[in-house]
């Protein structure tokens, strides 16, 4: 009989405990909100204060009740909170409404959530939450809005979520959900919005989710890399109002049975591989108001279908392989705001009645192979802000329309045949940032302006046939930051107003007939690194004055009428790295300390009166020297007193240096005591990661300290940074600790994760990364920017640099130091062997890849050059970088290393090789603001 009463007793304990786990103990909401607050590690702007039992948790911040006390709504968003997020709010069960979006909590979702059955709205978007989906909260059978976008969860996609019958909307975007998209999400009952985008998604995309009847907007773009087309059965969702499938792997032709989409007002498809002609049907979305297929491989020309798209505003199809002409309706698009065909094989005309409709914003026509004169009426309406139709084959001159365009911000038609002159008022527009004319046939002289706008930042007019002086209205141009006028005929001297620029950082006047004395008044602008007066006729002397210029790293007087000798205080301008005095008419001796060190021999060649290390010995023999003789004499009584005083002082220093030295050896005792800060649950200590800090495990050193790999005893690897020693007797950290905190809350898919730090007084232990404080920046010698050597001073751009002298040793396969010669970087030897110029990256591509895409590599290697430009301002931002590297030009024959580069089996984008100098052209100035996907804004 022992036997079966065991067997119940068993039987009955395993039906218990699921019955107690589905009923746990109720505590009260107040208690439950307590609970929350707890688990707050961190409520820098003590927004949770009010939340404590003197007084009644219905006027807490953030908690709202109904007339029986019960808590019905907790919006805790945007407090800036850090912790976890505790399981108790199971016990809120009258919960309606629960926000926590934009925080910083962390951990798990905690399944309870599921407990609250009248819940409709949940919100923890904005986040660092992790771990899998708790599939406990597809038992939320209330639940409308389920928001988690911008975490850090993993693991598949529930499948049980189709399954919710309220669920209207599902937000899953920016996270790092993996495998494919369920078949079962076809079978969501009231789904309304679908957001899976920036996730790792693979596979195909179901033709399942055509059957969600009910859904208005679907995001799959962005991270998720998805092979094949877009399903046909896309085309059922007859409710759908956005598509967002940008970025995201897809290939082959546009399904034609997307003109179904009859309520479709936006159409994202852009950085993907699509190719084949335009689809005539998307011609048939008579509600569709913005498509962009920029970015792909579509050939042809644009449908005549497209004439239908009467509600269009934007239209993005540039950097495909598109020819023929801009078909004529596109002037009759009554809505048409946006419009950018740029990189593509156009020719033909631009429409001349382009602009009629007088809503146009945005025109991108660049680098195309368009001819014949510009439209006159493209600023019809004065809403026009961009016009960019550099790099065809346009001639006639600029509208004089465009003079009067108010809201014109940045006008760019350098490399034409345009002709004529700027016109009148085109300078003075108050939205003016950036005006290109560079390489046409522009004549007449530099406009007189009373007034220019101080947003006006780069003026370039290099290679016209602009003549007469520089007005003195220069002085006007206020926020100018470059100004270009090299390659013209401006005559007549450089006006003093020129020192007015506080804004300029590069000057270019050079191959001009600018005469008289070099202008000391250039001296004041205070922020300039980049002058070339060359190839002028300036006479005088060089002024003093420009030894002033601390930030100046470039100037270029050669070829003019100088005279008398050069300053011997540029020795002491330790900015200055590149200078050029050849082909003037020069005397005296040339020093040979300081920077002169530095420059070349060819910098004073063309001199014949100049002498000094360069170039000879002087003729007048002005090295002359007064050598002293050495006195010899006899110590004095008094001397050697003095000598016996000094030996006594020094002894009794040195018996209290003794002393101080054992206590300070009994405090560094107490200083190497170590202690852990954790950033999340750690199974091992400090001296676990002190016992990898071996000689053998070095895996990288750097200016900011040593890098080793260690093993901890669970067997996971970790790599272990040692920062350098904080002063001797500082008790302050300069901040470390603030920002390593900072750092430990940061999670983002290309950061590796901070564990922890160990740290004493001494030493700082980091898994991952560094912060150092500006006041003591660190940095390795190669990847530091040139700027920072004279300016000590560093910003965006110099994150910039670094990153392109890593992109460097990626492709060269080479350090960024010590293999090309004393004094010689990785970037200077790329700059020799290539020119600069992508076509010559094989000259310098590493050995060990053999087999790699040619175009692919010369693409990488573009954006490191655009990276490591000498100038700061040349460079572009990093989310510029960014999104140019997403942008590899695409072919359809995937040439590799050592394959025939003919034009006529590889793509254009494959082919058509420029210097970084071109980036304006192709690249950087071309990030206009491409419809941000509404995918990334989370309710």
């Amino acid at each position: 009989m022992r036997l079966p009463i065991l067997l119940l007793l068993l039987f009955l304990h395993l039906n218990i405990r699921p019955s107690t786990a589905a009923k746990p103990l109720r505590i009260p909401e107040y208690v439950a909100l307590l609970s929350l607050k707890t688990a707050i590690t961190d409520d820098s702007q003590s927004s949770l204060s009010t939340w404590n039992t003197s007084t009644s948790y219905c006027t807490w911040a953030g908690v709202t009740c109904d007339s029986n006390r019960h808590v019905t709504a907790l919006d805790i968003s945007g407090y800036n909170l850090s912790g976890t997020l505790s399981s108790d709010v199971g016990h809120l069960r009258y919960l309606v409404n629960f926000t926590a979006a934009s925080n910083q909590l962390s951990g798990p979702v905690p399944g309870q959530i599921s407990l609250v059955s009248s819940l409709r709205y949940l919100n923890l978007s904005n986040n660092v939450f992790n771990g899998t989906f708790p599939l406990q909260l597809s038992r939320l059978r209330n639940l409308q809005v389920l928001d988690l976008y911008n975490n850090n969860m993993t693991g598949d996609l529930p499948v049980t979520l189709s399954e919710m019958p309220s669920l209207r909307h599902l937000h899953l975007g920016g996270n790092y959900f993996n495998g494919s998209i369920p078949a079962e999400y076809g079978r969501f009952p009231a789904l309304e919005y679908l957001a899976l985008s920036g996730n790792a998604l693979t596979g195909v995309v179901p033709p399942e989710l055509g059957n969600i009847s009910t859904l208005q907007q679907l995001y799959i773009g962005y991270y998720n890399t998805f092979s094949g087309s877009l399903p046909p059965e896309i085309g059922n969702l007859s409710r759908l109002i956005r598509l967002d499938a940008a970025n995201c792997g897809l290939s082959g032709e546009v399904p034609p049975e997307l003109s179904k989409l009859q309520n479709l007002d936006t159409l994202f498809l852009q950085v993907n591989t699509f190719s084949g002609p335009l689809t005539v049907e998307l011609g048939y979305l008579k509600g569709l108001k913005s498509m962009d297929l920029s970015n792909n491989l579509f050939t042809g020309e644009i449908p005549e279908s497209f004439s239908f798209l009467q509600n269009l505003t934007l239209l993005n199809l540039f950097r495909n392989q598109l020819h023929g002409s801009i078909p004529e309706f596109i002037t009759g698009l009554p809505e048409l705001q946006v419009l950018q065909l740029w990189e593509n094989n156009f020719t033909g005309i631009i429409p001349q009645g382009l602009g009629s409709n007088g809503k146009l914003q945005i025109v991108d026509l660049s680098s195309n192979k368009l001819t014949g004169t510009l439209p006159p009426n493209l600023c019809s309406g004065n809403t026009l802000e961009t016009l960019i139709a550099l790099g065809n084959f346009l001639f006639g001159p600029i509208p004089e329309s465009l003079g009067q365009c108010q809201s014109l911000s940045r006008i760019r038609m350098g490399e034409n045949y345009l002709n004529g002159s700027i016109p009148r008022g085109l300078l003075s527009l108050p939205m003016l940032t950036q005006v290109e004319f560079q390489d046409n046939l522009l004549s007449g002289e530099f406009p007189q302006h009373d007034s220019v706008s101080v947003s006006l930042g780069q003026v370039s007019l290099s290679n016209n046939q602009l003549t007469g002086p520089l007005p003195a209205s220069i002085g006007n141009f206020s926020g100018v930051q470059k100004l270009l006028l090299d390659g013209n005929q401006f005559a007549g001297p450089i006006p003093p107003e020129i020192g007015k620029l506080q804004q300029l950082s590069k000057m270019d006047f050079s191959h001009n007939r600018f005469s008289g004395p070099i202008a000391p008044e250039i001296s004041e602008c205070a922020v300039l690194t980049y002058v070339d007066l060359s190839q002028n006729e300036l006479s005088g002397e060089i002024p003093t004055e420009i030894t002033g210029m601390r930030i100046l790293n470039y100037l270029n007087l050669s070829g003019n009428h100088l005279v008398g000798s050069i300053p011997g205080a540029i020795a002491t301008m330790q900015s200055l790295t590149s200078v050029d005095f050849s082909y003037n008419n020069l005397s005296g001796l040339v020093p040979g300390t300081g920077q002169f060190s530095y420059f070349n021999s060819t910098s004073f060649l063309g001199n014949p009166n100049l002498c000094g290390p360069y170039l000879g010995p002087c003729k007048d023999g002005n090295a002359n020297s007064t050598p002293q003789g050495h006195v010899k004499g006899s110590f004095s009584s008094s001397l050697k007193l003095l000598l016996v005083m000094v030996l006594l002082v020094c002894s009794i220093a040195f018996a209290i240096a003794a002393i101080l030295k054992a206590r300070s050896l009994k405090k560094a005792s107490e200083a190497r005591a170590w202690k852990l800060t954790a950033f999340q649950r750690l199974d091992f200590t400090c001296d676990d990661v002190l016992d990898s800090m071996k000689e053998d495990n070095i895996i990288g050193k750097g200016g900011a300290g040593i890098v080793y790999k260690g093993v901890m005893p669970n067997g996971d690897e970790v790599a272990v940074k040692r920062l350098p020693v904080m002063s001797r007797g500082s008790t302050h950290d300069h901040g470390f600790n603030a920002e390593i905190q900072t750092l430990g809350r940061i999670r983002h898919r290309y950061i590796v994760r901070l564990l922890g730090f160990c740290s004493n007084h001494e030493t700082n232990l980091l898994d991952s990364g560094t912060s150092e404080c500006m006041s003591a920046i660190a940095g390795s010698y190669g990847y530091i920017a040139p700027e920072y050597a004279y300016t000590l001073k560093v910003d965006e751009k110099s994150d910039v640099y670094s990153f392109g002298v890593v992109l460097l040793e990626l492709v060269c396969g080479r350090k960024p130091v010590g293999e090309f010669g004393d004094g010689v970087d990785i970037v200077q030897w790329v700059r020799k062997m290539t020119d600069g110029k992508k076509e010559g990256v094989l000259k310098v591509l590493d050995p060990r890849l053999p087999t790699v895409p040619l175009e692919e590599v010369m693409h990488l290697f573009y954006v490191a050059m655009l990276c490591v430009e000498e100038q700061a301002v040349e460079r572009p931002t990093m989310r510029e970088v960014v999104q140019i590297l997403t942008e590899f030009p695409k072919s359809p024959n995937g040439l590799k290393q050592g394959d025939s580069m003919d034009t006529e089996s590889s793509s254009p984008q494959a082919n058509t090789l420029a210097s970084p100098s071109e980036t304006t052209r192709n690249t950087k100035e071309h990030q206009q603001p491409q419809s941000p996907p509404p995918d990334l804004l989370s309710i």
